[in-house]
């Protein structure tokens, strides 16, 4: 790791952990964090969460844990080059998806149609909650407690009222103060890998055609430059080719971006970066290509009608395992079963959100299929 800038996170900046421990040995803080998160039963679950296509379809889709790998090695490639935390940056990305909910966003549309009354459901809350409560590991403590930097990178996202709720980790967002550099690095680098890979599923499933993709800039252009390279590559190695180009324009462009921008604000201290407007940006022109792209998806890849059909079925599912568990708690595990007076609700949330899509599915078929009694 090259030398850290004056304005990333160290060890010596951190502002440490909810229950003081004694300091790693052989290994940084965040690296400790990194381990915890990868060690931990949310993480490991992310292998059966759908990212788009429910995990079942297919097995060389992206899940969730493939999607957060991704993103973890996109943001180490650029942080190295701006001089930030990897550790810091890897755990974030690591630890980002750990409390979404089977199915993708259409389980978490579903969850948090029922949670409305309760308070709502939001995956980086949820994440959150996972981090510093849920996990059940080690002996002295609820969660993982994790370092408040890592922790305030999970929460991308929160709205004033549960802020105010969630104390430090909340008070930017009531404040309007911005997260470290690394927080803001991989935030965007999600962006870049569930774009870039959501296209190559859905060329790979079928959904989505060249055809199609070659009305979006960024693809067009890329393509156009293989095939003027390599004009006898095959369909299979020009797609690779052109998704991969397209990631690497993008981490060129952030990296260059945001390097300008630090330049201008010049921080030298995480604090000078937490009173600026974010500082980790593409370029006005790379953020109009890819607001291009999202849109492509969003009309044709994640509105498309056999998509549509599994998030229909998906919605159902979550929606009727809440009711059946809220209505009687006793359906659940007995490590679920709550005490006169407790929050029922959330721990049917909990529940149902640290499911898998194949667990998801079985638990419906236990409870509402008649050849299972």
């Amino acid at each position: 790791m090259s030398e850290l800038a004056g304005y990333a996170v160290r060890a010596e900046n951190t502002r440490g952990r909810a229950k003081r421990e004694p300091a790693p040995a052989g290994r940084s803080e965040f690296q400790r964090d990194r381990d915890r998160i990868i060690h931990s039963t949310a993480f490991r679950r992310l292998e059966y969460k759908t990212q788009v296509f429910v995990n079942h379809e297919g097995d060389l889709f992206r899940t969730r844990l493939t999607h957060s790998l991704e993103v973890a090695q996109i943001a180490r490639s650029v942080a190295r080059n701006l001089r930030l935390n990897e550790d810091l940056v890897e755990a974030i990305s690591l630890a980002h998806d750990v409390g979404h909910t089977p199915f993708g966003h259409a389980g978490q549309d579903a969850l948090h149609a029922c949670m409305k009354p309760h308070g709502g459901f939001e995956h980086n809350l949820q994440s959150l909650r996972v981090v510093d409560l849920l996990e059940q590991r080690y002996a002295a403590f609820d969660g993982l407690n994790l370092c408040f930097e890592t922790r305030e990178g999970i929460l991308k996202h929160c709205s004033i009222k549960n802020a105010r709720l969630l104390g430090d980790v909340g008070a930017r967002f009531v404040r309007r103060r911005r997260p470290s550099l690394e927080a803001q690095l991989a935030n965007l680098a999600d962006e870049i890998a569930y774009n870039n890979h959501d296209v190559d599923d859905g060329l790979r499933s079928g959904l989505l055609t060249v055809d199609q993709l070659l009305g979006v800039a960024i693809f067009r252009e890329h393509m156009e430059l293989v095939l003027h390279e390599h004009p006898h590559i095959d369909r299979r190695r020009l797609v690779h080719e052109t998704v991969r180009r397209m990631i690497s324009t993008l981490v060129v462009d952030l990296t260059r971006q945001s390097v300008g921008n630090i330049r201008k604000r010049a921080p030298r201290t995480i604090e000078d970066v937490r009173a600026a407007p974010p500082m980790i940006s593409f370029s006005t022109s790379m953020q109009t290509q890819q607001q291009e792209l999202k849109r492509f998806l969003r009309v044709n890849l994640y509105q498309h009608h056999k998509v549509a059909r599994m998030t229909n079925k998906a919605r159902r599912i979550v929606a009727e395992l809440f009711n059946a568990f809220f209505d009687e708690p006793r359906l659940m595990p007995p490590q679920y079963h709550v005490a006169t007076g407790g929050d029922v609700a959330r721990t049917v949330a909990d529940y149902i959100a640290g499911m898998t899509d194949r667990y998801a599915m079985r638990e419906y078929r236990r409870l509402f299929a008649v050849d299972d009694i």
